[in-house]
Parts: structure tokens; sequence; C-alpha cells
């Protein structure tokens, strides 16, 4: 009796399961551990950096608000110093019309020096508080003529003064500290020009 071979239907076959063995799946969750851990460490490198980021940036606002305080108050103060001085040039005028108005006392009768005096004390007062600011006056005359300190309002042609000496000084100066508030109005002495002699009778012959 021969044997016969039974031929089975291939919808009937059954595939068989694919089995891994332990070390593959070991390498697998391995490989996958290694890919999340990865992913870890480069969002922590991403934030890390990103503080570092924001940090600076937070350090440079603070510094430019520090600056812009410290520009703020110094252009504030001076704004203060210069309306202060516009206030005090005011003073300037009347303190000297007081002076001159008190360089005749002289002139004056004694009852009229009576009340010069007391105008005096007034004038005496008035300095004190520019004084309390810090305004004080400069005198000129005999000193050298300087541009930052000047003004020329008339020239004199003399041989008795050296060239740009200062030989009347018609309004002082005013300073407050090292700055200049008012430049003394005053006359300059220069050199004569030289002149040229008439050529005499004898050096046309």
């Amino acid at each position: 009796m021969s044997d016969k071979k039974t031929n089975i239907p291939e919808e009937e076959k059954e595939e068989t399961p694919t089995i891994q063995s332990h070390e593959e799946v070991s390498t697998d969750e391995e490989t996958e551990s290694f890919k999340t851990e990865n992913l870890h460490v480069e969002a922590m490198q991403q934030l890390e950096k990103e503080a570092r980021e924001f940090k600076e940036k937070y350090f440079m606002c603070l510094a430019e608000l520090e600056n812009m305080r410290k520009r703020l108050q110094k252009e504030k103060q001076e704004m203060t110093k210069f309306a202060a001085e516009n206030i005090l040039l005011e003073f300037l005028t009347p303190i000297d019309n007081f002076e001159n108005a008190l360089g005749f006392t002289d002139q004056m009768s004694p009852e009229t020096r009576n009340w010069a005096h007391g105008f005096a004390m007034l004038l005496n007062q008035f300095k004190d508080v520019l004084s309390t600011h810090g305004v004080t006056p400069f005198h000129s005359e005999g000193s050298r003529f300087d541009a930052n300190l000047h003004e020329a309002v008339e020239v004199e042609e003399t041989n008795q003064h050296e060239e740009d000496m200062i030989v009347r000084e018609f309004l002082c100066g005013y300073k407050r500290g090292d700055r200049i508030i008012r430049v003394a109005r005053v006359k300059v002495a220069k050199k004569p020009k030289a002149t040229s002699e008439a050529p005499s009778s004898t050096d046309n012959l």
C-alpha cells in the first residue's frame, strides 16, 4: 500500500509566528531607551540654553534701566541748575544799578548819604544771597583779556599798557563755581598803529 501525501489547502495553512530571541528583545529595548535618553538630554540642553539667554537679556534690561535712571537724574540736576542760574542772573542787573548809584555817595548830601548807607546794606544782603548759591563776582581790570571771561566793548590805543591788557572794567563778571554765568564788559589796550613819516623836501631833490 503506497503512501499518499495529503495536500493541505493554502488557506488552511497557519502562519508560524516569528519568535524573537531574548537577546534581540533586549537590544531593541536598549535602543529605545538610548533614544529616549538622548531626547531628554537634548531637551534639557535646549532649556538650559534658553534659560541662559533669558538671564542675559534680564541683566541687559537691568543695566539699561540703571543707565536711563542715571541719565534722567543727571538731566534733571542740570535743568534745575540752569533754571536756578537764570533766576540768579535776574538779580545781577538791580545789583549793578545799586553799585552804580552808590558810586556817587561822595557827591551826595549828608541826608542822602544816610539813605545810601541803608541801600548799601541791602546791596550786601543781595550779594550774600548770591554767595550762598555759589555766585561770586570776578574783577578784570589789570588782567589780560580772555574771550571766555571778557567782552571787549571798547579798545584804547596806548603805549602805557601791554597789548590785550584790560585798562577799565565797565561791568564786572560773575561765575558760579567754575562756570561763567556772565562775562565782564571791559576796555582793552591795543598798540598804536605805526605811522609812516612824510618824506622831507630834501628827499625829492
